[in-house]
């Protein structure tokens, strides 16, 4: 009996089949919902590393090195001795000058006697006029005599302490270019050595001045605000691709633009205590340049590109069908894409699932896991620039 039965039950069974092969489940797609906020402009350009001072350390007076008194590659203080000429000709020299001013101080005083004495014969009538001022000439000759050896001395002392060649400023030595026994000349073009403060360190970078000018004009439109000079930040991308952990400050812009690049020149300031930093790397220079109040950002993943290469997103309408909408980018900073035009407050961008539908499918809008992690602060280290 039941055997008889089994077509008839296969036979109730194959409409209720039909029936759900007829309506199939909506896929699940992952959204993320457009929430405008408060985001910092940042400008990613390429610049190089430069140091804060340089310094090439000469000689001020002409001799025979005989000694090396610091280390190759260290860090040296102002006024520290680097080099030592040979001090026995500028020794002999100052022994000279100071022989030479006794000298003059003992005929200042031989001087002074005589014309005290011939003062006190002329005021009493013993020998005339022409003789006093003769002595007084002689005097003051002699006074200025004495000047001159005074001077000479001094100039032998600031000699002889020449011939230890002191480090100008404080920072990093670099290589030797002298050794011991080599002949120095005063006002000499080549360098004993070159000294570099490193701490803190500079980064020259360029923008263009079409950048500036939009820039200029988004502020002067009220589309950004302006950062305060203290609050702005730069931060460093090094050539590996990881953020220098210190951030700098600003320095100054350029008033002048290279007729050749059509670009402006700006230099930022950056504290270097472990040296990580050194003249001549290339970095890459995050400078936040204003502030959107409105901002509307969406992950990277969201943004597709169409036929013409332009950039769209799927976004999920009321009634739960995909939709296409072509959107205008412009930066990527921390991950998400900065959308100027085409979204608005509110709507559900599609960000994972686009293998499951096609536009016009009706999808079941769930909220993408990630999106909390990546939105809600102001980001302070963008990863890349580009713009559309």
């Amino acid at each position: 009996m039941l055997t008889a039965m089994a077509p008839l039950l296969a036979g109730c069974n194959e409409p209720i089949a039909a029936t759900a092969a007829a309506k199939p489940q909506e896929p699940e797609v992952g959204t993320f919902t457009v929430r405008p906020q408060s985001r910092a402009l940042v400008r990613e350009l390429p610049g190089r590393i430069a140091p804060t001072r340089v310094s090439e350390v000469r000689t001020r007076v002409s001799g025979i090195i005989v000694e090396r008194l610091f280390q190759q590659g260290t860090e040296v203080n102002a006024g520290d001795p680097l080099y030592r000429i040979d001090p026995k000709p500028f020794e002999v020299e100052l022994q000279a000058s100071e022989a030479a001013l006794d000298k003059a101080i003992a005929a200042f005083d031989l001087a002074s006697q005589h014309a005290r004495r011939i003062g006190t014969l002329t005021s009493q009538r013993a020998a005339p006029e022409a003789e006093n001022e003769k002595a007084i000439g002689a005097q003051r000759q002699a006074e200025a005599e004495v000047g001159s050896r005074k001077a000479e001395v001094a100039r032998a002392k600031l000699n002889l302490d020449y011939a230890t060649i002191r480090a100008p400023i404080s920072g990093v030595v670099g290589a030797a270019l002298v050794s011991e026994g080599a002949l120095v000349v005063q006002n000499e073009t080549t360098s004993l050595a070159t000294i570099q403060q490193l701490d803190p360190i500079y980064a020259d970078f360029t923008q263009s001045v079409s950048e500036m000018h939009k820039l200029r004009r988004a502020f002067d439109n009220g589309d950004l605000d302006r950062i305060a000079p203290d609050a702005a930040k730069v931060r460093l991308v090094l050539d590996d691709g990881t953020v220098y952990p210190i951030p700098g400050k600003l320095l100054f812009s350029e008033a002048k633009v290279d007729a050749y690049t059509g670009q402006v020149t700006l230099r930022g300031q950056f504290p270097n205590p472990s040296r990580e930093l050194l003249p001549g790397m290339y970095v890459r220079v995050l400078i936040e340049q204003g502030i959107d109040s409105d901002a509307i950002a969406v992950p990277q993943q969201a943004i597709q590109r169409d036929a013409g290469g332009g950039s769209e997103v799927f976004v999920v309408k009321d009634d739960g069908r995909i939709a296409t909408q072509p959107v205008r980018t412009g930066a990527v900073q921390d991950g998400l894409w900065l959308v100027s035009e085409g979204l608005k407050d509110g709507d559900r961008v599609v960000v994972d699932g686009f293998q499951k539908f096609v536009p016009g499918d009706k999808v079941k809008a769930k909220a993408w896991i990630d999106a909390d992690a990546s939105v809600g602060t102001i980001p302070s280290a963008p990863a890349t620039q580009a713009a559309r």
